[in-house]
């Protein structure tokens, strides 16, 4: 089906008893479809037999790549590392719990072939329990409303993407659920397409409810870069500017009174407001200049390296 190389990448967390099963999925696919493959397991810190799991693999399959972390650092650091160390033209992703079907490769393939940068999963279906259903799509909804992106289900694992996509990308907290956010934000083409989620039969979710309030600050992270993310100063001056100037308002009136008047009449709560907000306004101001001397440094180090314990290629 494709002549240049596909990376296949998979965060590992506990899957011992999925591991094999979902490789064999993949081998069946790739063969069926003669797709020239690459697999990257990122090992996020297990602490059953997974590990052990994936070295017999790649034992019999050299075309398989093991990323092993010093510990659990989570899914987007995960995601990260594979990235980095994968050497495909196109990058899927999915997850190791099997609820991500490999049947759905070659579609999401095709869907790059039609002119977009990535490809999305949406698990229309879900087979999942309402305490994941349901803050999931309320922050689907939340992430549609700030960011204007129409994708249903930015959660889902399943995903394809070119490699100019994940070079652009710089992952960390839970910012792994908003990767289409930034890159439509980079003006790359996102698009979306229904594949299918099957339950889980094996473990269970590494997910608890820590996830939404971490999910939550990071869509306000996500808002902010997407938005200001080649301007800070624009985001920081503006209200610097905005603060700055009502302070200024509230210094000429005092002086007015203390001028024409001889008094400020009991008015040492509003002079002092107006001194804050002058003092803010100029701090934020300096903030933005400073946010932009930050994102003018250049980093092509890799970013995950210091978290990585060993490689198996």
């Amino acid at each position: 089906m494709n002549k240049f190389l596909i990376s296949i990448v998979i965060p590992i967390k506990n899957e011992e008893e999925s591991i094999e099963k979902l490789y064999l999925e993949i081998i069946d696919v790739v063969k069926k479809n003669k797709i020239n493959y690459q697999i990257v397991f990122v090992d996020d810190g297990s602490t059953d037999k997974s590990y052990q799991i994936l070295e017999k693999l790649h034992k019999l399959d050299k075309k398989i790549k093991i990323v092993k972390l010093r510990g659990w650092f989570g899914k987007s650091i995960a995601l990260q590392a594979g990235f980095e160390n994968s050497n495909g033209e196109i990058i899927i992703t999915m997850d190791a719990d099997l609820q991500d079907n490999p049947i759905e490769i070659p579609k999401l393939i095709k869907m790059l072939g039609e002119g977009y940068d990535l490809v999305s999963g949406w698990k229309k279906n879900r087979h999942d329990p309402i305490s994941k259903t349901l803050p999931s799509k309320l922050g689907n909804w939340t992430t549609r409303l700030l960011t204007g992106i129409k994708i249903h289900d930015l959660n889902c694992g399943l995903k394809a993407y070119k490699r100019v996509v994940v070079e652009n990308l710089h992952l960390y907290g839970e910012l792994y659920k908003y990767i289409p956010v930034l890159a439509e934000k980079q003006n790359f083409k996102v698009g979306e397409i229904i594949v299918i989620h099957r339950p889980r039969k094996y473990g269970k979710s590494k997910f608890g409810w820590q996830r939404n309030i971490k999910g939550f600050l990071d869509m306000l992270t996500v808002t902010f870069l997407t938005g200001y993310m080649k301007k800070p100063a624009h985001f920081f001056g503006t209200i610097g500017i905005m603060l700055s100037f009502i302070g200024f308002l509230i210094g000429v009136y005092i002086t007015y009174l203390r001028v024409f008047t001889g008094t400020i009449q009991y008015r040492q709560p509003l002079l002092f407001l107006g001194m804050l907000l002058m003092i803010i306004g100029i701090q934020l101001i300096t903030t933005g200049l400073l946010a932009e001397m930050l994102v003018n440094l250049d980093q092509k180090e890799n970013l995950t390296e210091k978290y990585i314990e060993e490689k198996l290629f």
